[in-house]
């Protein structure tokens, strides 16, 4: 069976796509304690929620990511004359 190797590269883009999801979870938050005024507290209240909305979106861009890879690899073979296995 081959090794699978995740280099130091990969891991490091990883995570600023992950704290990206983060930071946007965060100002979704914000804008929406802002629209409802609520109080200040409730960005530290409501970090469950953020970290949930974090992975959301994560998992959905993750999605956007592996579609758009698949798109390429087919557009490649076809113009390549092989039939995408």
């Amino acid at each position: 069976m081959k090794d699978i190797v995740i280099t130091g590269k990969h891991l490091r883009r990883e995570l600023f796509v992950l704290l990206g999801c983060f930071a946007a979870a965060c100002l979704i938050n914000l804008g929406a304690i802002i629209a409802y005024g609520r109080p200040a507290k409730e960005l530290v209240t409501m970090i469950g929620y953020v970290v949930f909305v974090t992975l959301g979106l994560y998992l959905l861009l993750w999605l956007v990511r592996l579609a758009v890879a698949g798109i390429c690899a087919l557009v490649t073979a076809l113009r390549k004359g092989k039939r995408p296995a």
